[in-house]
């Protein structure tokens, strides 16, 4: 058998989450899409979850220095090009990451403020909002609210473009260098996503899809951009190409089990022989 190359030159990639034991969402999503992105995929676990595709039944959160200990691990060995957060917990958990942010420089940082499951579980403690805020989001080069997830972070609806757009602004405010705030649950015919850097906004806009196959969109939309950041692109051409790579994810997603199914994380690699 001819050995495969090996190539040092992929884009290092860590995702700082909860783990999904029903493989869509979270530290699975993120890891999958990682690695269909060509980048090396690299994990800090904050919270471990019992779940399918219906329910979250259990959930048990790492101690906070543990989760700061998986993060010093691969940054002082490896290194990070970008990274993501997603589900945190609680406030402790929070702000030890904020801290190893800091402490190993880590500038290419997308904050997936998750908040609660596809299924209605609460996934961040409320005492940890504050934690977000003040200590995560001023750290972050990009924040990937959805529109019920910005309506917390704000303290005001989010119902419409409109209001989206002021959402945007606000969270800007609170220290974050651009913000995406995701229109995947406002009403229209069309998703449409709103970015805002502090100085322009850019509208994204594509066709919404009719499947109930939908679990992990978030955590793999926010991989992907880390993913995109990682290679070097700015936000915006990063946040271009990601929604790209998760429209098609959801097209070719697929159902298993009762409730909401996973997308097609490896939708790049089909038909290219590296099946």
């Amino acid at each position: 058998m001819t050995p495969i190359p090996v190539t040092t030159s992929l884009p290092r990639l860590l995702t700082i989450a909860g783990s999904d034991s029903g493989g869509g969402a979270g530290i699975q999503a993120d890891l999958k899409t990682f690695a269909a992105l060509n980048t090396y995929g690299m994990s800090a676990i904050t919270a471990v979850t019992a779940q399918n595709t219906v329910a979250v039944t259990g959930v048990h959160a790492l101690p906070p220095e543990f989760v700061a200990e998986q993060i010093d691990a691969v940054a002082t060995d490896i290194g990070i090009d970008a990274a993501k957060t997603g589900m945190l917990a609680s406030a402790a958990i929070v702000e030890a990451v904020a801290g190893c942010v800091r402490a190993h420089g880590i500038h290419n940082l997308v904050v997936d403020p998750v908040m609660v499951s596809k299924s209605g579980a609460s996934l961040l403690h409320a005492s940890a909002e504050n934690a977000l805020r003040d200590a995560l989001l001023p750290l972050a080069l990009v924040v990937t609210p959805n529109a019920p997830e910005a309506a917390v972070l704000t303290g005001r609806e989010v119902q419409d473009e409109a209001s989206a757009r002021e959402a945007a602004r606000a969270i800007h405010a609170m220290g974050a260098r651009s913000v995406l705030v995701k229109g995947g649950h406002l009403a229209g015919e069309e998703t449409i996503d709103i970015f805002f850097d502090g100085e322009r906004f850019e509208i994204l806009r594509a066709p919404r899809i009719s499947t109930r196959n939908t679990h992990g969109t978030g955590c793999t939309y926010s991989a992907a951009i880390a993913a995109y950041l990682g290679k070097g692109l700015p936000p915006v051409d990063a946040i271009t190409e990601a929604r790209a790579y998760l429209q098609r994810a959801i097209e070719t997603s697929f159902p298993l089990g009762a409730g909401h199914g996973p997308l097609n994380h490896l939708w790049p690699w089909q038909g290219s022989g590296q099946g």
